[in-house]
């Protein structure tokens, strides 16, 4: 018994891990490896990439803000009903003006009308009536809305930049080989600075494939496409239409110009 425990006292234990500072290590490793969102790769008409290009902060760097992108959906859905949907009620559906048989006697039920909501053929009751599904929202929160989607996308790295569409004749073929160079499998918003006829016949013909104007950019169109494709002229027109106005700040010095303004209109 003795030799027994000596041995397992002489014997050496085996240092245990420390799976938290492992952890935090891995963590911090794969945090060295994720490069910026707001860096996208650049590619030519060609679909060979050039490098990449910086995003403007102002405007993919936006906190996401999931209500305000949920409301401006809502808010753009209904504004696209056309409200138009209509029933009869038992002022307007034509008959019925006479009583279909008399009051008692009979043993049915009373009836004043063949066209009561209860008889085949009679009014409707709760039924849909034209109306308006207009929403209103403030500009700074459906452009806040726009930012959060922008970035969103930027962050999941669906974002692709072409400097330029230099494509002469309309032609699919083209617009298929650009699509499988970037890597593009799935649904494309693609964002041109200006209307293009040659581009868009020649995108017109995927499926699942939407040209855009940069100022026409919504958040509908955001939320049903998977990827972003971006002309580089593109990405000025979005921070100019879309960005946070700057508010001035009144400061100290200007309320010291007022006071001494005002001193010397009393002397």
């Amino acid at each position: 018994m003795t030799d027994v425990a000596d041995e397992e006292a002489t014997t050496p234990t085996k240092a245990k891990a420390k799976p938290k500072a492992a952890a935090t290590a891995k963590a911090k490793r794969a945090k060295e490896k994720v490069s910026d969102p707001l860096d996208v790769p650049l590619f030519d008409s060609a679909g060979e990439r050039q490098g990449d290009v910086r995003l403007p902060k102002v405007i993919f760097a936006e906190k996401v803000n999931t209500p305000v992108m949920h409301q401006a959906f809502v808010r753009q859905t209904n504004n696209a009903r056309q409200g138009t949907a209509a029933t009869k009620t038992r002022a307007t559906v034509s008959g019925g003006g006479a009583k279909p048989y008399r009051q008692k006697g009979t043993g049915r039920a009373r009836h004043g009308s063949i066209r009561e909501p209860s008889m085949k053929g009679g009014a409707v009751v709760f039924g849909p009536h034209p109306r308006s599904y207009a929403q209103r929202m403030p500009k700074q929160m459906r452009r806040l809305a726009l930012r959060s989607a922008l970035s969103q996308k930027a962050t999941e790295g669906r974002v692709r930049v072409i400097d330029g569409f230099a494509i002469e004749e309309p032609k699919t073929s083209l617009a298929v080989g650009l699509m499988d160079a970037i890597g593009f499998d799935d649904t494309t918003l693609v964002v041109l600075p200006a209307p293009n006829f040659v581009v868009s016949r020649s995108f017109e013909n995927l499926p699942g494939i939407k040209i855009v104007l940069a100022r026409n950019l919504n958040i509908r169109d955001l939320f049903t496409h998977t990827y972003l494709l971006l002309a580089k002229d593109c990405l000025e027109l979005i921070e100019e239409n879309f960005s946070r106005p700057e508010r001035p700040k009144a400061g100290r010095g200007d309320h010291d110009d007022h006071e001494d303004h005002g001193d010397q209109e009393a002397q």
